[in-house]
């Protein structure tokens, strides 16, 4: 039943890789589409049908995606970027670039305003679609269990007082203008100087961007008793003074301490579910009693949640000294 979306999976995930190598000579359909064993024919139809968006048209929004970030981030001129991502001019660029973000290059790069960015598809996830896993565990060994200082710093996100988990939150944003997933992640995406961003390492597939619960009155009441608000977002430095989408909300978060619940790296498709289980019953069992902390149920304060499989999960919860 999910055979396609797994091998459209191979494909974006090949994209990337050959764009991030200058692989052009890869990059091509008929090179892809021999790499699963289809005509180009079928995989172009199966590509739309999944990704919702045509071959071409996706490919020419990673690489503009790929390349405004060298735009923004790097010293090299504008038409040696358009040629490492498959421009044949500087003018052919800038129109790209232009159709694509409202501005030229030469301009983003002098004012770097937030832009709806083309993030990666991932239209196989085991969790969205419910297939399940690999090999189920029980043991809480795995979860690290510390205390930390966070430093001030602010949180760009938007927010929402009815969703119930990250699937529902997205499905409730997609029904409010601008709001929807694709780009609410292309903006933050397009952001310089998160604090978790991690260097890039999958450029342009969600760096530093992160799920947070803030203790908020008109938000849902949780399993734990409290009300809190769902929110998807960035943490950036306490002296951020970029431009702010219209769609989101800019908040200071002072300096405070914090409760760390935070699992290795683990292989998604095998270990997904059960790492969860594993953290939701460290955070469960957990006695607070015993360290002379208790859980800060203020109104205001922010719980993040990390979920970067190749790094770590871990829950942050904000605490205070008894």
């Amino acid at each position: 039943m999910y055979e396609w979306q797994e091998q459209i999976q191979i494909i974006i995930n090949e994209i990337d890789r050959c764009i991030q190598d200058r692989n052009d000579e890869a990059l091509t359909l008929h090179s892809l589409s021999c790499k699963l064993g289809y005509s180009e024919f079928y995989t172009t139809r199966k590509f739309k049908e999944i990704s919702g968006m045509q071959f071409r048209d996706y490919l020419r929004c990673r690489k503009l995606a790929f390349a405004l970030k060298e735009v923004r981030d790097s010293e090299r001129g504008i038409l040696e970027i358009a040629f490492d991502y498959g421009f044949s001019s500087h003018e052919a660029f800038t129109r790209a670039f232009k159709a694509a973000y409202g501005v030229t290059p030469s301009e983003y790069r002098k004012k770097p305003v937030p832009v709806v960015l083309r993030t990666k598809i991932n239209p196989f996830d085991r969790y969205f679609l419910g297939i399940g896993e690999i090999g189920m565990t029980k043991s809480t060994d795995d979860v690290k269990i510390y205390f930390v200082t966070i430093p001030a710093h602010k949180f760009l996100h938007i927010r929402n007082y009815e969703s119930i988990g990250y699937w529902d939150f997205w499905q409730k944003q997609s029904l409010i203008p601008g709001q929807d997933c694709h780009t609410i992640c292309g903006l933050l995406d397009s952001i310089k100087g998160k604090l978790d961003d991690d260097g890039g390492s999958e450029s342009n597939s969600g760096s530093g961007q992160i799920m947070a619960y803030i203790n908020e009155p008109k938000g849902r009441i949780c399993s734990w008793g409290i009300p809190l608000a769902e929110c998807y977002g960035v943490r950036l430095p306490s002296d951020y003074n970029g431009e702010v989408p219209p769609q989101m909300i800019l908040m200071d978060v002072p300096e405070a301490e914090y409760i760390v619940f935070e699992h290795e790296p683990f292989d998604y498709e095998q270990e997904n579910r059960s790492v969860e289980e594993k953290i939701e019953e460290a955070m469960k069992t957990f006695d607070y009693a015993a360290t002379g902390y208790f859980l800060d149920t203020t109104p205001g304060r922010v719980f993040y949640f990390y979920h970067d499989p190749k790094r770590f999960w871990k829950f942050i919860r904000p605490v205070r000294k008894v």
